[in-house]
């Protein structure tokens, strides 16, 4: 559907099920999800003095832009749906060509099944089994990486870790399989619900059963 907007030149906004694309003229000018912190959260992690330059700004933007648009194009069995109409207001951020973010969007995912090719981490709640301080695992943990353990509880996603550190989503997702690869988290999965037992189902014929055994034991001798 992505790439049919974008060879209309179509303007207006792709509603998926983790996310939205915001189109003008068949370019990707605004990307929101609820997995991805957002540019304002990412702007309010950045020092307060001096302000930022305009380019910076653009790019702090821009890759919020590509964030949330992870997210938003992840595979779903929900369908899509596109509503024409005016592009949303892209804060000054240069238009983005769809095919240029669909290239984005595969090779990020690649990168983060090389690290650990489970995805559940990306979404489940997160259960820590080391801190970064065992034997052998000081070298491999980064500072990001521990300030990203410190916040796993066993109920807090990727996503809200994210948000708690304002940074953003892809990276902190990178960091998580790292950190599940190196055996220090893993995501949180209920025990299976053991079958319930049964009994076997008694003989309707008890004494028919008994003949054939005397039987067969008779044939033997």
């Amino acid at each position: 559907m992505l790439t049919r907007l974008a060879a209309e030149r179509a303007t207006g906004t792709l509603h998926r099920e983790r996310g939205s694309l915001h189109l003008a003229h068949g370019q990707v000018v605004h990307a929101e999800s609820p997995s991805s912190p957002g540019a304002d959260t990412l702007l309010r992690a950045a020092p307060a003095h001096p302000p930022l330059p305009r380019a910076a700004l653009e790019l702090c933007r821009l890759a919020a832009l590509y964030d949330a648009a992870y997210f938003a194009l992840a595979p779903s069995s929900a369908p899509g749906r596109f509503r024409y109409g005016t592009a949303a207001a892209d804060g000054g951020t240069r238009p983005v060509p769809v095919a240029v973010l669909e290239r984005t969007v595969l090779r990020r995912r690649a990168l983060l099944d090389r690290i650990w090719p489970d995805a559940r981490a990306d979404t489940a709640p997160l259960v820590r089994t080391g801190d970064g301080r065992e034997p052998g695992a000081a070298r491999s943990v980064t500072a990001r990486q521990r300030a990203v353990l410190e916040w796993v509880d066993g109920v807090r996603t990727a996503p809200d870790i994210a948000r708690e550190l304002r940074r953003q989503g892809f990276h902190t997702l990178v960091d998580v399989r790292r950190l599940a690869a190196a055996g220090l988290l893993h995501p949180a999965v209920p025990a299976p619900t053991p079958p319930p037992m049964t009994r076997p189902d008694p003989d309707p014929h008890p004494d028919i059963t008994l003949l054939k055994r005397l039987r067969d034991a008779l044939e033997a001798l």
